[in-house]
């Protein structure tokens, strides 16, 4: 039996979020793995971006999220207007965001386009379906092989909840260390969800200058050199 969402307890998440921008309009953060973008309605999950931020900035408003197991970049307004702008580029998809990921097996084309449409399906999944599934695309491209993995950049098209993790399912090479859309051998090959908001385009809500963030993966590294591999991946 699943748990429902007010039943769900996020783990503690020791890992600090890094300030990587500031100015008076807004913040460009790196969120750390294993931290809730929102406070959850059960008071044991309190702990999240926008509670700890909100003890230096009490003006600070959430303007996207992220999964719990996904770390990165986001942005956060600072005032009411500046984030209601920010808003209104995420949904009239005018933000251009890459994330890093490291898939199970090896990925066979170089670049590719998954469209898998998702709808709702049972807490807290989402599910893919052809009949009541709203539009979902995310383009992908190899970054490097092992023998057992593929790093990628994955440039999401659409927003769909969960979207990168259940396509990179359906492609049939889940991300490292999901739990939700997994085979019999992903889960347990790290020991984190193996997903990173790399970089963040829009305009300044205020100047409307063209920006991007920058948040380096933290995995290309650990590809390299398996001497720090022990950090994320699971020994086998």
């Amino acid at each position: 039996m699943q748990a429902l969402p007010d039943q769900f307890i996020a783990p503690p998440c020791d890992e600090q979020i890094d300030i990587l921008y500031q100015d008076e309009s807004i913040l460009l953060i790196n969120k750390p793995s294993k931290l809730l973008s929102l406070s959850g309605k059960n008071p044991l999950n309190k702990d999240s971006v926008h509670y700890r931020l909100v003890q230096d900035f009490p003006t600070a408003l959430m303007v996207h999220r992220l999964d719990l197991g996904t770390s990165g970049i986001m942005v956060v307004g600072l005032n009411k207007t500046v984030t209601a702008q920010m808003c209104r580029q995420f949904s009239e998809r005018n933000c251009k965001k890459t994330y890093s990921a490291i898939l199970y097996g090896q990925v066979k084309e170089d670049v590719g386009t998954l469209r898998y449409p998702i709808a709702k399906g049972k807490f807290p999944l989402q599910q893919i379906c052809t009949e009541t599934g709203k539009p979902a695309q995310s383009d992908y491209q190899v970054v490097k092989r092992l023998p057992h993995t593929t790093e990628v950049t994955f440039t999401p098209v659409t927003g769909r909840t969960h979207q990168l993790r259940i396509h990179a399912r359906e492609m049939g090479h889940p991300i490292l260390g999901c739990d939700l859309y997994k085979n019999s051998e992903s889960q347990a090959m790290a020991t984190r969800l193996m997903l990173h908001a790399t970089t963040l385009e829009f305009n300044h809500p205020v100047t409307g200058k063209p920006m991007k963030g920058v948040c380096h993966s933290p995995f290309s590294e650990l590809m390299d050199d398996g001497s720090k591999s022990d950090r994320l991946f699971s020994k086998a």
